[in-house]
């Protein structure tokens, strides 16, 4: 198995100063064989144009030193990890843990706890992790600086988005922390940022829990944050909707339009994590439940996908839909393009297998080239 680029054995901070590690830091830039400056972008994305509609999620992403490898590897759409306008801790160390899953984590499995190791048998397009640091954030001026330099880092045909979040602080009313998310995205604008997004969903942070499913504080949060960014397209980041929840779903949905360009769905499948013992396998406070990443979670991102593709068309409305969760190979990634998603990202399945992009584009590449031959020029 490859080694991933962020290293579970190192903590967060390590990660941060030291990475990124294995294949994606061996200074290669693939761009170069991949033609980037003589190709022009074929796909259209919120008013950008991109080379392939693929990249990588908010998450695995920490600085700009990680954003310009996964750059150079190909990965031409993706999430500056998410953002705070404070400085914030990450949650204590092991972070990431291999879960003992087989076949779909779905919400009935989640119920009960999942056992957690270092170490896992499975192939590498096959396995589970967790995913839990709570939204770590330097302090703003650090991490704008560092986000202009990512942006910078972007070739032709490629696009960066800002995650950012709210952070809950002391004396904070409900509307406090929704403006927080705008004053927030206006540091990531203020950055350079050309595309926002809103994690409206992280479950790692104890206190302030999955905001995606309140309808109204996902409403307040979205239009306190559109009346700061102006024509900058903003998207959400939500979890699974189960399907007695689709309609809570749609009414979101149906509120938020006139301020979203795009959906990007989905972020985690929370469960309890325990270790062989049967104790907490991450320590601290409120981290026995964690977010649940890799394989098993494939069937609820991709179920997403064909229900909002469904709502969009119900509603005769106009946004993008990132297709997120379980994506290890190139498979994963045509069947989240054949559900719906204008863009898919891999987190997990790009973290072990950094020329996952390589083999997508070549993929596609190919696809072109298929189809040229029978087009009227070519006849």
């Amino acid at each position: 198995m490859n080694k991933p680029f962020y290293d579970p054995e190192k903590s967060y901070d390590e990660n941060y100063e030291q990475g990124p590690f294995g294949d994606l830091a061996d200074g290669v830039d693939l761009r170069e064989s991949f033609d980037y400056a003589q190709d022009r972008p074929k796909y259209n994305f919120l008013g950008f144009k991109i080379n392939t509609p693929f990249g990588i999620p908010s998450g695995p992403l920490l600085n700009s030193k990680f954003c310009k490898a996964a750059f150079e590897k190909g990965f031409d759409v993706i999430h500056y990890k998410t953002r705070r306008s404070i400085e914030f801790p990450s949650n204590k160390h092991p972070n990431v843990l291999f879960v003992d899953v087989e076949g779909d984590l779905t919400l009935q499995r989640a119920k009960k706890p999942l056992i957690a190791s270092k170490n896992t048998e499975k192939d590498a397009k096959d396995f589970s992790i967790t995913n839990s640091f709570g939204n770590p954030s330097p302090q703003a001026q650090v991490w704008m600086e560092d986000m202009k330099k990512a942006i910078e880092s972007a070739g032709n045909g490629q696009l960066l988005i800002a995650s950012v979040v709210g952070t809950i602080q002391a004396g904070f009313r409900d509307d406090d922390y929704h403006k927080d998310f705008a004053k927030t995205a206006q540091f990531a604008m203020e950055a350079g940022a050309k595309v926002i997004e809103l994690n409206l969903s992280c479950p790692n942070v104890a206190n302030e829990g999955i905001v995606c499913y309140s309808p109204g504080a996902v409403l307040n949060i979205c239009k306190k944050t559109k009346e700061k960014i102006g024509e900058i397209p903003l998207l959400i980041k939500i979890g699974y909707f189960s399907k007695e929840q689709q309609e809570l779903l749609e009414g979101i949905i149906k509120s938020i339009l006139p301020y979203i360009s795009g959906i990007s769905a989905i972020n985690t499948i929370p469960a309890k994590v325990l270790d062989a013992d049967g104790n907490q396998a991450l320590p601290g406070e409120g981290r026995l439940t964690a977010g649940i990443c890799g394989a098993s979670i494939k069937w609820a991102g991709l179920d997403m996908v064909k229900r909002l593709k469904q709502i969009k068309k119900k509603l005769n409305a106009d946004f993008a839909i990132i297709g997120v969760g379980g994506v290890m190979d190139v498979e994963d990634y045509l069947e989240y393009r054949a559900a719906g998603a204008d863009v898919v990202q891999s987190a997990t399945g790009a973290m072990w297998n950094p020329k996952l992009a390589q083999q997508i584009r070549q993929k596609e590449k190919t696809k072109e080239e298929i189809i040229s031959q029978f087009s009227p020029a070519a006849v």
